[in-house]
Formats: structure tokens, C-alpha cells, sequence
């Protein structure tokens, strides 16, 4: 029940408002001179070049800029730490690209629980693409594809032993640069984990996703033009950062503030290392930036596979990637909503049975709540989803071709297999369909305003450059694109602040005064809690003017680009709209490339080797509800262990037989399991087979009634339900 009074406490009023306006006072202080902190760390990281943000330090292996299509690119490689292992050359290298969205490069590992942390913590070399602020002249979208390119061959040649191919990591925009490296050279990476990475542009939830209209709103990519002929022929990465405070301006305006004025006494340091990255703006080309609003945030050219390179000679087809792909999104992401993140995966593939013709493995991941920066920063994300899902690579290449949910749970002490786990989480798998992912979003029928859009943009585009953009290049220079710059609203809030402003100049002596005599308000002072309960108000009242203001934004696009007049004045009609959200129709290549397949694996029902009948006989067997976990997978690499040497088979061997067995059943499965006694054809064999498999299933405790009808179906076929007959003796 509430207190009555505010005063129930037992302080006096008078003595109660005293202490708090000496807090309040001492706290507004050291606020101000923490602000003077952040401005001058602002300056000095400037004059330094703006280096990465990384808690690490390293050596740069390669320099974009001196490739023969340069770039403002470079790959280092990580040093660990005193405190943790030293990198195993044999294991398989890490590589993180970091988004460059408007921030320097770091935030995979600015932090030692982070994505490069839990790498070096595992002994893997650990290398990180970083950039340069400034980019080079000329450079374009498509000389950053060919430097990262440039990087992944370098990383194979630093580790021609390795027992696996590179992970490689895109944060958020830099999920999909690693699309299109992975699509344009498939056979230099591993596994690839996207991470926040949005890659349909155009999906969406209906009142939940306001980001996604910004760009119909704006009349199309005709302003990310203006901005870069502005900037003369460069555009300035603040202007995205401007964007992204705007989507939440109770933070922007007063929570991030308040929260810092609040805690003033413990959260100076943490405030300082993320504002280093938050404040430090990169530039890119004009073209640049052009590429990536026509072809992605308007266009949504990369999900439908009309990214093509200048000289129409090369397409990105995500269906070119031949190595698993893991994605890591969260329901409380309003930057990369899960839609975003997931609905390429419909775009690709109609259904799962192509995901599994064309034999890629796609697991997602998906957090209940964390917020962008939260995936990238977040220490419990690390220890949690990242560590897990990292851990679980050789599972996750390890599964049959298809779609799965990456579910984490806690472990608990009666948990059946619990010795099979590997630390303080499972980690299992569930099968998925396509329809899945669509039933994450409400229909995509809204996505056909935004193919309107594309085609206004397209218009728009036309005009400003013919008539627009001369105007304003005539009238650009330099100096007052410097001045542009500087004055925009994401730095002139950081150097106003520094010892660059003369009234700052008495803060950081009177900041030392305050600390000498900090006398901090009890927390049960009333005034201390109606200052807490007026700032939560303060941040509902924000919230309701973004809520409002973002479901304006929602009606006026949809009464502008849902209108039929104006997507026939585009030249679209109702027959045009939606084509990309239909399923594509079976081609005859896929049906002929299936046919192909079905031609190759005919003679492998009744022939193979050893591993093939006992992977064919383990797929058989598994649980009705098709979910995969660590705990089977772990005990198999322990049995195979206990093999002679030159009867274990290697994980690759593994990898390919589970994946070649897993398309044979899919196939034709009673023509399959017919055929196992002649890949088992020993008595013996069949006996540590099915013993093999008995111990597998039931590690995830007994097995279940579906599970023992199919060990029964195998053992009535190895003809081991019939009585051994006595050994003779001689």
C-alpha cells in the first residue's frame, strides 16, 4: 500500500528538502563535468583518427586501401589478453564485420563479454574488419565487397590447418555485407551469424515498425542524394544516428540524461565507454550511400536477388551460400525487428523442402526483449545466445539440411543427460517451416506500398539529378559542408560541452570541490522520490508524443502509397503488386536439378559405407518432434572417441554422411530403411549398432513410444528379435 504521506519516512520537511537540494545541487555538478568528459573525449578521439573502440588490442594483417579497387577498409587481428588462452592456429578463425551505419567500428568488442571475447576465450584466432572515418575517393559499395573478399582469402591463408572454415559475424548492417561476400565467394567462409542484420527491408509489423516508412515519407533515396552533394560528394554518418535517436526520443531528450544526473556517483564510466562509440560519426561517398538506400532501405533488392555488380556480370544470390546460416534477432528490436531479420528466408525458398533440396541449414534465434545495441553490447547476451550459439557450431553443420528455432533454456539438476551438457545452458534445435516465419509477421500484404514507393523513388531520383542536384553541387564546397558538419545537433551536443566552451571552464574544479564534499540524499527522501516519479512521467509523456507522432506517420504513408491512384500514375496495378510475396512457381531447372539429385543418390540406398548405415539408422530413429540438442550430439562425439584410431570417423566424414543420409530418407524412406541390412551386413556390427542407438535415444530421457516403435521396425530388420542360437563346442 502507498505511504499516505511523503513524509512517512520520519524526516523533517525542511531537513529532508535541504538534503536533497544539496544532492540534487552537487549531482547537477558532476553531471556537467561528466558531459565536459564526454566532449573532450570526443576531441581527442577525433585527433586520433577515431581508432576502433575495441577492449583489445591488435595488428593490422591487410589495408584495403592499397588493394587495386581500394577501400577505407583494414583486417586486424585480435591479441588476447594476459588472462586468456593463447589462439589455437588449428581452430577455426573468428571474424566480425561491424556495421558502418553513421558509428565507428568496436562495437562487437568494446567489452570483454562481447562477440570477439567469447572467441579468444575459446582459443580461436579472432580477426575484426574495422574501418577508416574517411573513405576513399572513388571508393563504392562494390570496392568494400572485393576488400572483404580480399580479407576472408587472407584468413584462409593464415590458417591452412584449420579443422574448420572461418565463422564469420555481420552486426547489424554488417549482416548484409556478409550476405553478398558470402554469395560472391561461398568456398572461403563457414558459418555465418547475422546478428540484428536486416535483409527485408519491407517487413514489418502494422503499428509496431515506424522506421520502415521514413524513406516513402521522404519521397525516396532523392534526399540521401542531397545530403551527399550537401557534404560535397561525401555523406555524413551522424545523419543516421540522428535517425536512430529520433525513433525513441523519451531516451534521447531526457531518459539517457536523467539516468546519468541519477547515478551520477557509479555511472560515469559506463556512460563514457559507450558514448565513445556513440559519438563518433564516420563519412561515407555519396554513391555509397546511394547504393545502399536504392538497392536496400527502399529498393529491398537484396532478399529478391536483384543485387547485381556495375557490369551486370555477377548477381547476389543468397542461394549461391553453401555453408549455414544463423540469425539472432529480438522482439524488442525496433531497428531490426525479427521480420526484417527472418523474411528473406520466404523471399528465397517457397518452402523448406528447397531449403533442404539446395542442401543449406538455417537456424534463427530469437530473444524476448533486448533492444538493438543490446545484441551487440549486452553482456548476458554474450555469456547467453552469443557463447551458445558459438558453441554449437559443430552441431549446428552437423544438422540435416532445413529450417530450425535455436531454443536456450536454463539446465536443471534432474535433467536427464545433464552430463552431456556443456555449461549452464541447453541449447536445442526444433524443426521449422517456411510458414513459420511468415506467422512471425501479419501478412505481407502490406508490403506492397513499399514497391510504390520504389517506383515514386525511382521518379523522384530522376528528377533530383537532372534538374536539382547540378544546382546544388555548383553551390558546395568544402568548407561549408565542414561547417554542416560540425554543427549538426549529434556533435555540437558533445564539443559544446568540452573545454573547447569557456563556460566550462570553473566545472571540473568545482566538479573536484563536489566530490571532496559529496553528500548524497538517503534514498527513501521524499523529494529524491518525487524526483524519480516526475521523470517517469516525463518519459511517458515523450513516449505518448513518439506513439502519436509515429501512428500519424503510419496513416499518412498508407494514405499516400496504398492509394490506387497513385500506383497507377507509376505504372503499377493490382496484378503487379505483390508478385515478390508470391511463392515462386516450381521452374524446370529446380524440378530437372531434383531429378539430377534422385539420379546421383540411387545406387546409395543399397550401398555405403559403415557411417552411412549408422547415420541413416540414427535419423530413423529420432524423437517424433524433431527437435536436435547438444545432449545426443555430444554422446556420439564421445562414442566415436572410443573407437579405435582407425575406425573413427572425422567430424567432416560425420557432417557428410548425417546430410547424404538425411536427403536418401527424405527421398524414398521405406526404400531406405530397406535397404540398411546391406550397409550393415555384419551380425556383430548390427548388435553395437543398435546398442549405439538405444544409448543416443534415450539420453534425453526415455524414449518415447514413437521412438521404440522404429528401434523395434531396425530390429526386426537386423534379425536380432530372433533367440541366439547356443555356440557349438567342440
Amino acid at each position: 500500500m502507498r505511504d499516505p504521506s511523503p513524509f512517512s519516512s520520519g524526516m523533517w520537511p525542511l531537513q529532508a528538502a535541504f538534503e536533497y537540494s544539496v544532492d540534487a545541487w552537487q549531482r547537477y555538478v558532476l553531471t556537467l563535468d561528466v558531459l565536459r568528459e564526454r566532449g573532450n573525449q570526443y576531441l581527442e578521439h577525433s585527433r586520433s583518427g577515431k581508432p576502433p573502440v575495441l577492449a583489445f588490442e591488435y595488428d593490422v594483417v591487410m589495408d584495403a586501401r592499397d588493394l587495386p579497387k581500394p577501400a577505407n577498409y583494414a583486417l586486424v587481428r585480435i591479441r588476447p589478453d594476459a588472462g586468456q588462452p593463447a589462439s589455437d592456429p588449428k581452430k577455426r578463425p573468428f571474424v566480425v564485420i561491424d556495421p558502418r551505419a553513421g558509428h565507428g567500428p568496436g562495437i562487437g568488442g568494446f567489452k570483454m563479454d562481447s562477440e570477439i571475447g567469447i572467441a579468444l576465450q575459446q582459443g580461436h584466432p579472432c580477426y575484426f574488419v574495422m574501418f577508416y572515418p574517411d573513405p576513399v575517393p572513388g571508393q563504392t559499395i562494390e570496392c568494400v565487397c572485393a576488400a572483404e573478399i580480399a580479407f576472408m582469402r587472407k584468413v584462409n591463408e593464415l590458417h591452412p590447418d584449420a579443422d574448420n572454415k572461418p565463422l564469420v559475424i555481420g552486426n547489424c548492417q554488417g549482416g548484409w555485407a556478409l550476405i553478398m561476400l558470402a554469395s560472391l565467394a561461398p568456398q572461403e567462409v563457414g558459418p555465418l551469424l547475422l546478428a540484428g542484420s536486416p535483409v527485408s527491408y519491407w517487413a514489418g509489423v502494422e503499428g509496431r515498425n515506424p522506421m520502415r516508412y521514413s524513406g516513402g515519407l521522404l519521397g525516396g533515396t532523392w534526399m540521401a542524394s542531397l545530403a551527399g552533394d550537401m557534404g560535397h560528394g561525401k555523406f555524413d554518418g551522424a545523419m543516421l544516428v540522428n535517425n536512430f535517436e529520433g525513433l525513441n526520443p523519451s531516451n534521447t531528450l531526457w531518459g539517457k540524461l536523467y539516468n546519468l544526473y541519477s547515478k551520477v556517483d557509479t555511472e560515469r564510466d559506463r556512460f563514457l565507454e559507450f558514448e565513445r562509440w556513440w559519438g563518433g560519426h564516420f563519412l561515407m561517398n555519396k554513391e555509397e550511400m546511394e547504393w545502399i538506400t536504392r538497392n536496400l532501405f527502399v529498393g529491398n533488392r537484396l532478399s529478391a536477388g536483384k543485387v547485381e555488380s556495375f557490369d551486370g556480370k555477377h548477381r547476389v544470390d543468397i542461394r549461391n551460400i553453401r555453408t549455414p546460416i544463423v540469425v539472432f534477432a529480438s522482439w524488442g528490436d525496433n531497428i531490426t525487428p525479427p521480420q526484417q531479420a527472418l523474411n528473406w528466408i520466404p523471399d528465397t525458398y517457397a518452402s523448406v523442402e528447397e531449403i533442404c533440396l539446395d542442401e543449406q541449414t538455417i537456424v534463427y534465434c530469437l530473444h524476448e526483449k533486448i533492444g538493438h545495441l543490446g545484441i551487440f553490447v549486452s553482456a548476458g547476451v554474450a555469456r547467453r545466445e552469443t557463447s551458445e550459439l558459438v558453441s554449437a557450431l559443430d552441431l549446428i553443420e552437423t544438422l540435416p539440411p532445413g529450417l530450425y528455432e535455436a531454443l536456450i533454456t536454463d539446465t536443471q539438476p534432474d535433467m536427464p543427460g545433464l552430463a552431456y551438457v556443456k555449461g549452464r545452458y541447453l541449447i536445442e534445435f526444433a524443426e521449422r517451416t517456411t510458414d513459420d516465419i511468415l506467422a512471425l509477421d501479419d501478412g505481407r500484404k502490406d508490403e506492397q506500398a513499399f514497391e510504390v514507393v520504389d517506383r515514386v523513388s525511382q521518379v523522384n531520383q530522376h528528377l533530383y539529378d537532372t534538374f536539382a542536384s547540378p544546382v546544388v553541387k555548383a553551390m558546395s564546397n568544402e568548407t561549408a559542408a565542414h561547417a554542416l558538419r560540425i554543427m549538426n545537433p549529434a556533435r555540437m551536443e558533445r564539443w559544446a560541452f568540452s573545454n573547447l566552451n569557456p563556460w566550462m571552464y570553473g566545472v571540473q574544479a568545482l566538479a573536484a570541490k563536489v566530490r571532496e564534499e559529496r553528500k548524497p540524499a538517503a534514498p527513501d527522501n521524499p523529494f529524491t522520490r518525487a524526483e524519480h516519479e516526475m521523470s517517469g512521467r516525463i518519459e511517458k509523456a515523450l513516449d505518448d508524443v513518439r506513439d502519436s507522432r509515429d501512428a500519424t506517420a503510419e496513416r499518412m504513408f498508407k494514405t499516400i502509397y496504398e492509394s490506387p491512384w497513385l500506383a497507377a500514375a507509376v505504372g503499377l496495378d493490382s496484378a503487379t503488386l505483390g508478385r515478390r510475396q508470391v511463392p515462386k512457381p516450381e521452374t524446370w531447372e529446380q524440378e530437372e536439378l531434383r531429378r539430377l539429385k534422385r539420379q546421383a543418390v540411387d545406387s546409395q540406398f543399397e550401398q555405403g559405407s559403415l557411417l552411412d548405415g549408422w547415420a541413416r539408422m540414427l535419423l530413423y530413429a529420432r524423437k517424433e518432434d524433431k527437435i536436435v540438442d547438444e545432449r545426443p550430439y555430444n554422446l556420439v562425439r564421445e562414442l566415436i572417441g572410443a573407437l579405435a584410431p582407425e575406425r573413427r570417423p572425422t567430424p567432416a566424414a560425420l557432417k557428410a554422411a548425417i546430410k547424404r543420409q538425411a536427403f536418401i530418407l527424405a527421398l524414398d524412406e521405406p526404400r531406405a530403411v530397406a535397404g540398411l541390412p546391406a550397409l550393415v551386413p555384419q551380425m556383430q556390427q548390427r548388435r553395437d549398432a543398435m546398442q549405439a542407438l538405444r544409448q543416443i535415444t534415450s539420453v534425453r530421457g526415455k524414449a518415447s513410444a514413437y521412438q521404440e516403435e522404429r528401434l523395434g521396425q531396425l530390429s526386426t530388420l537386423f534379425s536380432l528379435d530372433a533367440p541366439r542360437r547356443p555356440r557349438r563346442v567342440a
